[in-house]
This record gives structure tokens, C-alpha cells and sequence, in this order.
């Protein structure tokens, strides 16, 4: 059943807004931070836990203060901030709220994945509520989050269930971009890629989560197996694909028209470090730590003409 207000729905409007369908991956080391930055943030905190997470939280709030009126969404990897403890949390907290404020839909690369009770409270903290005494809160309040299927319809069903109540929704990993993921993924059942079933999954999943043109349980395709990506779009029509492994990781945009449906759209193609440390490649040199925000900027552009290019 279609439904107003889900944000799959909201998704696709800054896709076509802004005619970009792609996601800035907001996942700062600290060694991608200008040390002039660092050095204010330790002035004031220390070089403590808070320091660190200071300085990322002004590096992401700089970089979407420059970007955010070419983008539709921003995709903040937690393992990023969860390395500095609380501190980092909250500086992902203050991410995800300062991008919702900017109109950006967040996509919360979690990748969580387990069964029951535990699968529910991972979804009611990133995507619910929870309630606590006479009130209700929503802790970290993403748009979308990643979600590992390794341990099937039980891992998923929880997210699928919040999604439905709060109108938001899944990235479910089918493909993975790293070297390795050909491990598990390609192994053959009954003749059949492990990916490839786990298509069909996404696909039935989805059928009764639609939205205007579109299912709010997309999947995660590395742009680093265009071949792959082929095969999944045609087994996942109504299915949204986050992708992954572009730039940095050896994707390009010749290699993503395959992800995309006829309509233009059923894709949105994520870079990270190679717009948030944009300042820090050759290309970009001239902007400087200073103007980081610019060079990413620039990236940003850079990288929309190419996948323009692409589907032309």
C-alpha cells in the first residue's frame, strides 16, 4: 500500500531537485581534519575525547555548509564517531540533526544486524522511539540506515516494521564494494550467487513497503561490480540502490548507468573521502586546508557531471 509522507518519497524529490543522485559520505578520521581546526578544538577541550569529537563535528558542519544545496542526502558511517566514545555519538547526533535542519535526507551507515528484542531496539534507537516514563524521544532519528541480512527475514522484519510506523527506510547489503566481499557473496547455492538471492530477498521484502514509484527497502551495491549491479537492478525494479565505492575506491561513473532504471532514477551513488578529504588530493590542492569546504564543493560537482555524464 502506497503512503504519504515516507521519505523514500522525500529521497527521490531532492534527487530530482537537485539533479544529482548522489549521497556525500559524511565519515571524518581525524587526520582528514585541517589541523587549524584540530588545534581550536584541543584549545578548548583538551586533547581529550571531546577535543576529537569537537573537531569532527565542525569539519562535517563546514563541509555540509558547502554542499548541501547541490545534494538530496548525507550518509554518516557511525564507526566513524564511535571511536571516540559518547563524544563521538554526540557529534553524530549533532550531524544528523544539523543535516535534517539543512533538508538533507541521512542515511545512517549502521549496518546492524541481529534478531528479536535486540533488532527492534537497534531500530527504535536509529530510525524510532523509545519511550521513557511519560515521554518520547527519538535518539538518533536517521532517515534510513544500512542493515546486515546475514541472519535473515528475523533481522530484518524489526527495521521493516519501524520504517512502517515512522514512514522511513532500509539499505539492506546485497552486494558489498570491498575486495573480499566475494568471500560469502559469491559462493554458489543451487547454482546461484549468495548476492543474488539476496536480491530476490530485497525484492520480496519490499513489495508491500512501496512508496510513490519506489520500495523504502533499498539495497547496497558496490559501484565496484558494475556486472553485478547489472544483474540486481533487473531483479530489484522498485528497489532504491545505494552505492558505494565511488572515487576512492576505483568506481566511476561509466561503470554506474547499469544501477539506474530507465526513468534515470532507482540509484543514488556515494563518495566520501573523496569529497570530505577533497582538499588533501592533487586536483584540489589549490583550495588548501584553509578553503577545505570549497574543495569539497568542487568534488561535489565534479563528481555530479561525471554521473551525468554517464547517464546521458
Amino acid at each position: 500500500m502506497k503512503e504519504e509522507g515516507l521519505l523514500i518519497n522525500k529521497l527521490i524529490e531532492n534527487i530530482k531537485k537537485t539533479n544529482a543522485p548522489i549521497v556525500v559520505g559524511l565519515d571524518p578520521m581525524l587526520s582528514y581534519v585541517p589541523e587549524k581546526l584540530v588545534k581550536q578544538a584541543f584549545e578548548e577541550f583538551g586533547e581529550t575525547l571531546e577535543g576529537a569529537a569537537e573537531a569532527v563535528w565542525q569539519f562535517n558542519k563546514e563541509i555540509v555548509d558547502k554542499t548541501y544545496d547541490l545534494i538530496p542526502a548525507v550518509k554518516p558511517q557511525i564507526a566513524m564517531y564511535e571511536q571516540f566514545g559518547i563524544p563521538g555519538l554526540a557529534a553524530f547526533k549533532k550531524t544528523v540533526d544539523y543535516c535534517r535542519e539543512k533538508g538533507l535526507v541521512v542515511i545512517g551507515d549502521i549496518k546492524r544486524g541481529d534478531i528479536g528484542s535486540t533488532s527492534a531496539a537497534y531500530a527504535a534507537g536509529h530510525l524510532g522511539r523509545v519511550q521513557v516514563g511519560g515521554n518520547t524521544f527519538f535518539p538518533f532519528n536517521e532517515d534510513f540506515v544500512t542493515v546486515n541480512p546475514y541472519m535473515g527475514s528475523d533481522c530484518v522484519n524489526p527495521f521493516a516494521e519501524v520504517c512502517e510506523q515512522e514512514k522511513k527506510g532500509l539499505f539492506i547489503l546485497v552486494k558489498t564494494s570491498n575486495p573480499s566481499s566475494g568471500e560469502f557473496q559469491d559462493r554458489l547455492i543451487d547454482g546461484i550467487p549468495l548476492y543474488e538471492l539476496a536480491g530476490r530477498k530485497v525484492a520480496e521484502w519490499g513489495e508491500n513497503c512501496m512508496g510513490e514509484d519506489y520500495s523504502y527497502i533499498g539495497a547496497v551495491v558496490g559501484a565496484t561490480y558494475p556486472e553485478q549491479g547489472k544483474l540486481l537492478r533487473k531483479i530489484m525494479p522498485k528497489a532504491y540502490i545505494l552505492v558505494p565505492g565511488y572515487g576512492a575506491q576505483g568506481g566511476k561513473g561509466k561503470d554506474l548507468a547499469h544501477f539506474f532504471n530507465k526513468d534515470g532514477l532507482g540509484a543514488v551513488i556515494n563518495s566520501s573521502r573523496g569529497i570530505i578529504a577533497a582538499y588533501k588530493q592533487e586536483k584540489y590542492a589549490k583550495y588548501g586546508a584553509e578553503y577545505f569546504g570549497d574543495a569539497s564543493r568542487a568534488a561535489v560537482e565534479d563528481m555530479i557531471a561525471d554521473i551525468r555524464g554517464a547517464l546521458c
